[in-house]
């Protein structure tokens, strides 16, 4: 099946897949030059030479049209059922015996290990997260009497709706993953634990980035970095973790709005002196740590179109010390994009192919590695192109 939303020139070659270029062209009565200057969305052709192509090929002239044009890439709504059924209030009875905040600390973490390690990470959370929900629910309202339990309980369920908060962005629900982020602020208020109530700052701040308000995200973190400063104390080094974490949300909303410079200059003058501080670590899962500020810098060249110096940077990046298989798979992601701009060809299907061996599910969610796979089976040689699609067609791209 093609995708609805590939351009005239994708369609062709995905149709014409298994007969020469030269041929289809010579029976249709166009050059192959022209003809591949079409496939690679260079030229389009006229409504003849396009009724002429889709007769050669076998297929209605309407399957060459682009329903419309492609200006998201990322699939449809990929979020379980079940997961929106219990964030909407599915659960037990309220008769029935509550988690203890133990048996949810373990259950919470453990997901949230799933989450930054496996390779399959969505298919293997679909099938815990459910229940994980309503069980939190259950216990936040079944120990209101219960005040010391009760904290125990909210700490666990601020943890739960920052690990719903990036599920539910990455499976194309950015308004769950806003409510998420939301009840997460709420829990850990409620909590009052002052590290959680940073980190639902640092997750609102990425759920409104992924949301298109660069300038409401900078705002929240730039806000919270203030107030967690106000209270770090000499030996508290999650908290000045946190801070740091938070000004990297500000230096990723500067670069979104295209302010290279201050997001340089924020990152060095306030993000990388606290990660040599605190070193490497993963407080709140936010994966903050020297490391993580290199990935920055990569990420802030690579946005700006700096593609060779972002490659040098990340050539002397060491991702063997990094917690998550997300951040391992954002720079591998970013290199390879490096690549495409650079039209590396053999580098970008290198990288891609390392992508899918990381982290299959990722890689077919991502837009970004939805366009570069596009890109090379427009431009590549023959070879590469082969091997291109058939990597499209696995993420299901083609």
């Amino acid at each position: 099946m093609v995708a609805s939303d590939l351009p005239i020139g994708d369609r062709i070659r995905r149709y014409r897949r298994g007969r020469k270029q030269e041929v289809v062209a010579g029976l249709v009565g166009i050059s192959t030059d022209y003809l591949s200057q079409i496939e690679r969305n260079l030229k389009v052709p006229t409504l003849p030479v396009l009724h002429a192509i889709a007769r050669e090929l076998g297929v209605p002239t309407a399957a060459l049209l682009a329903d419309a044009p492609p200006p998201a890439p990322l699939p449809a709504d990929s979020t379980e059922p079940a997961i929106v059924q219990a964030l909407m209030g599915f659960g037990p009875a309220r008769s029935a015996t509550p988690a203890t905040p133990l048996q949810l600390r373990e259950r919470v973490e453990h997901a949230w290990r799933t989450w930054q390690t496996s390779p399959n990470r969505f298919t293997d959370l679909a099938t815990v997260l459910p229940d994980l929900i309503a069980d939190t629910e259950h216990a936040v309202r079944a120990h209101r009497s219960e005040p010391a339990l009760q904290r125990d309980v909210l700490r666990c369920a601020a943890d739960l709706y920052f690990l719903l908060r990036s599920y539910l962005r990455r499976t194309g629900r950015v308004d769950l993953s806003l409510m998420a982020a939301d009840r997460a602020v709420r829990a850990a208020e409620d909590a009052d634990d002052p590290l959680r109530i940073a980190a639902a700052q640092w997750n609102l701040g990425h759920v409104l980035l992924a949301a298109g308000e660069a300038d409401g995200a900078e705002q929240v973190a730039l806000c919270a970095a203030e107030d967690v400063h106000r209270h770090i104390g000499d030996d508290d080094g999650q908290l000045a973790a946190m801070e740091g974490a938070l000004q990297l949300v500000a230096v990723v909303a500067a670069a979104r709005r295209r302010q290279w410079w201050a997001a340089r200059d924020r990152l060095q003058e306030t993000a990388a002196p606290t990660a040599r501080v605190t070193g490497e670590g993963n407080v709140m899962w936010t994966a903050f740590g020297p490391t993580n500020v290199e990935l920055h810098n990569v990420s802030i060249e690579m946005e700006a179109g700096e593609a060779s110096e972002a490659l040098r940077r990340a050539d002397a990046v060491d991702t063997s010390e990094l917690p998550s298989l997300e951040r391992m798979f954002t720079f591998t992601l970013e290199v390879a994009k490096c690549y495409d701009l650079r039209r590396e060809d053999a580098a970008v299907l290198l990288h891609l192919l390392e992508l899918e061996r990381l982290a299959p599910e990722d890689l077919a969610r991502a837009p970004m590695a939805r366009d570069i796979v596009l890109n090379l089976v427009r431009r590549a040689r023959a070879m590469h192109a082969r091997q291109a699609e058939a990597l499209a067609g696995r993420m299901g791209v083609l």
